[in-house]
């Protein structure tokens, strides 16, 4: 196959974004009065808000009414906008920028696929808007990963195919999200936390066209 377009999650693979939705869930933790950890944190990866949020009180064995829990969920999104406001281009992971470059230098196609309404603003904090050639960010999408809504707006944003994309996730509802919609995926981090990614590396450090071709050829 011939890869055309590679859409790329934002946190956790084009940023780390994900300590400080760590950070904001567990300030939520702290004032419910019990422990959050970053080994909890991994099921909140590529959910929704309000699904980290059921998840969260779960772990807490801590039982609200509905408006106690929008109040929640909205004093996460708050303390998570706060930390947002502060990054620089110096959080965008190692390799990123220059493998984003390569592809669009060989003509492949580049989205951002993410649930994030913040991710817009993370963009324009980091510098880096104009290296997609299309975001469809959480403001544009319904459903939540693990369904395939975000990816394939994406595809069809670029006028790509769902089967010539490919997918760049850290958390298994993306990955599971981009099999849904038919698409190839590749993991980012390790590959016991990444189920039925097609390949998985740590990061982009190393990772260059060339790889891909060899993979995908």
């Amino acid at each position: 196959m011939k890869i055309k377009a590679c859409l790329f999650d934002l946190d956790g693979v084009v940023v780390d974004t994900a300590r400080y939705h760590y950070l904001a869930w567990k300030k939520i933790a702290d004032d419910l009065g019990f422990s959050f950890s970053e080994h909890d944190n991994e099921r909140l990866k590529g959910v929704s808000r309000m699904e980290s949020l059921d998840i969260l009180l779960e772990i807490g064995k801590i039982k609200i009414d509905i408006k106690t829990k929008e109040e929640l969920a909205a004093t996460k999104n708050s303390l998570y906008v706060s930390y947002i406001q502060k990054m620089t281009p110096d959080e965008i992971l190692p390799g990123v920028i220059r493998f984003l470059d390569e592809l669009h230098n060989n003509g492949i196609l580049i989205a951002l696929g993410s649930a994030s309404k913040n991710a817009m603003s993370i963009l324009d904090k980091i510098n880096i808007t104009q290296k997609f050639d299309a975001v469809i960010d959480g403001t544009k999408v319904s459903k939540a990963k693990p369904d395939p809504e975000v990816f394939l707006k994406g595809a069809i944003e670029l006028g790509i195919y769902p089967h010539d994309c490919l997918v760049f996730e850290d958390a298994q509802a993306g990955i599971d999200a981009a099999r849904n919609g038919g698409m190839h995926c590749i993991g980012i981090g390790q590959s016991e936390n990444l189920k039925n990614a097609e390949f998985v590396i740590p990061g982009f450090a190393k990772m260059t066209l060339d790889q891909l071709k060899s993979w995908y050829s």
